[in-house]
């Protein structure tokens, strides 16, 4: 939630705008879905982890929905009951959770508040055996609380696995900078980012729209259409275009970025961005977007090149994650991934292969999967040197993408 002391009075109940409903929904599925990810070996019976929400606020908005602290509290219990069930069903050993949870906000009342809703979580959370969570609040800006809240990072048990949930108004308490230091300070970080795509332009403008121009004249865009937020929301089209200067504004931060916006039908004003340095964190990103479909938006291409839209192709849409854009992006990864291996010769290994296409599709791992059996063109070669037949069975670790020597009509799209 988008926590300001200008924007939310959360003393006198927060309202919860469309923006920020669709962004807590995708953060509440990825959340259990990270949880999932990283706890799938029966083996594992210890998971630590930190989680930062660097503008908390109150915890609870005016029409009794919660915030994202309660979300990932609410979370955690959730999957800790779950998994341990399973676990003693199936006779394994039980998995125990240890979270640091820092809460920071700018209102010494919102944290106030905040305390007061999680409260009723405290006597939950000391009923499971298998969960801990150490609450630790700061007051004041994030920008300048963050040194001290990585030092409580790294003196925790918990420094391994950093979750950053950082969802601001504007773009200065949490800019590029903010960013690339965190991703530095902890690798294995992933970071949910909010910004106002005003406060965005904004910015460009301030540090010079000069590293975006080639984008502008190839759309034939000018300057001062480009930095009024109202051209952004009445003309979808350009959505393509400021998707592509999110990206290459923040591409140097990680090795992945997810550059959609939030889905509006009143224009793309809000944006939420995904960061990781691993493609898995990606993939689970795509996969989660497509299950809560039209929440987030992409306006370009649909299959291994989503970035290169210009106004003059016409293969370019609005992307919402939905039916209609799946049976789209089969098509035109039919085309693009014998393209892909083209280019590389005839061979690639999966890993390589999933490693250089997520920062540059919004398609699901299900469908990237399912294309690759459904190629004529391409067989999936195991490690034995047999051949798959199924999506369910691709080894991503050890498989192999291999351009067939009799090829289908698709061959004649390899250029």
């Amino acid at each position: 939630m988008v926590k300001s002391k200008n924007k939310y009075n959360w003393e006198h109940g927060a309202l919860l705008e469309d923006h920020s409903k669709q962004k807590l929904k995708i953060l509440r599925n990825y959340f259990y879905q990270y949880l999932d990810t990283r706890c799938k070996f029966p083996q594992q019976e210890v998971f630590r982890l930190s989680i930062v929400d660097g503008f908390a606020g109150g915890g609870k908005y005016k029409c009794g929905s919660p915030g994202s602290p309660i979300i990932f509290i609410e979370e955690l219990l959730k999957f800790s009951n779950q998994i341990n069930i399973f676990r003693k069903t199936n006779k394994f050993k039980p998995l125990h959770i240890e979270c640091l949870l820092l809460l920071n906000d700018l209102d010494p009342a919102a944290i106030n508040l905040l305390k007061e809703n999680i409260y009723p979580y405290i006597q939950e959370i000391k009923a499971n055996r298998y969960l801990i969570i150490h609450f630790q609040y700061t007051e004041g800006k994030f920008k300048s609380n963050y040194p001290t809240i990585r030092e409580k990072i790294e003196k925790s048990n918990c420094r391994n696995n950093v979750l950053f949930n950082l969802d601001q108004f504007g773009q200065t308490n949490a800019d590029i900078n903010t960013i690339r230091t965190i991703l530095r300070s902890f690798p294995r970080t992933e970071i949910f980012y909010t910004f106002a795509i005003q406060a965005f332009l904004t910015y460009a403008n301030e540090k010079s729209i000069i590293p975006y121009k080639q984008i502008l004249n190839e759309n034939n865009i000018s300057t001062n259409d480009a930095l009024d937020p109202g051209y952004l929301i009445t003309r979808q089209e350009e959505l393509g275009v400021y998707e592509r200067m999110v990206f290459d504004a923040f591409s140097s931060c990680s090795t992945f970025v997810s550059p959609f916006s939030i889905n509006n039908p009143t224009g793309w004003k809000y944006w939420l961005l995904h960061f990781s340095n691993v493609y898995r964190a990606r993939e689970v990103y795509n996969n989660i977007l497509h299950q809560v479909s039209s929440s987030q938006a992409h306006f370009g291409r649909s299959g291994l090149n989503m970035l290169s839209y210009n106004s003059t192709e016409q293969d370019s849409f609005l992307y919402k994650f939905d039916m209609a854009a799946s049976e789209q992006t089969k098509q035109q990864l039919l085309i693009d991934i014998p393209q892909f291996v083209s280019n590389y010769g005839d061979t690639i290994p999966m890993l390589d292969f999933f490693n250089d296409i997520y920062n540059q599709t919004p398609a699901s791992s299900n469908i990237i999967k399912q294309s690759l059996i459904d190629i004529p063109d391409i067989k999936i070669i195991k490690e034995d040197g047999g051949v798959r037949r199924s999506a369910k069975s691709i080894n991503t670790k050890s498989d192999t993408i291999k351009l067939k020597d009799q090829k289908s009509f698709f061959s004649f799209f390899i250029k």
